[in-house]
């Protein structure tokens, strides 16, 4: 097992092995607080891709992932995965009434 040095190439090759084996194509994540560490993990026993890192600022990237993933597995392997971001867009909710002082 090797470590992906490219989250891109991580990424892409996940959703490859995602899509030639669905039923049986596993996605792991694991995270060591003590040591501020990251890894995440895709296999289907055949082949196993694995992607370390220690920088906050992946943990975005791991969240358009798991929705990535989400998206594969709820509307089969062959959705559409252009529409798939990092945060669902929400409608804009009005605010809500508080119990402040009048102005």
């Amino acid at each position: 097992m090797v470590y992906m040095a490219s989250w891109d190439e991580f990424v892409d090759r996940s959703v490859q092995l995602f899509r030639a084996d669905p039923d049986s194509t596993r996605y792991v994540m694991k995270y060591r607080h003590c040591d501020g560490k990251l890894v995440l993990k895709v296999t289907d026993n055949k082949e196993c891709l694995k992607f370390k890192t220690d920088q906050a600022q992946d943990a975005k990237k791991m969240e358009k992932l798991n929705n990535l993933f989400f998206t594969l597995m709820s509307r089969g392997p062959d959705a559409d995965l252009s529409e798939v971001t990092g945060k669902e867009q929400t409608e804009a909710q009005p605010g809500k009434k508080g119990r402040g002082r009048k102005q």
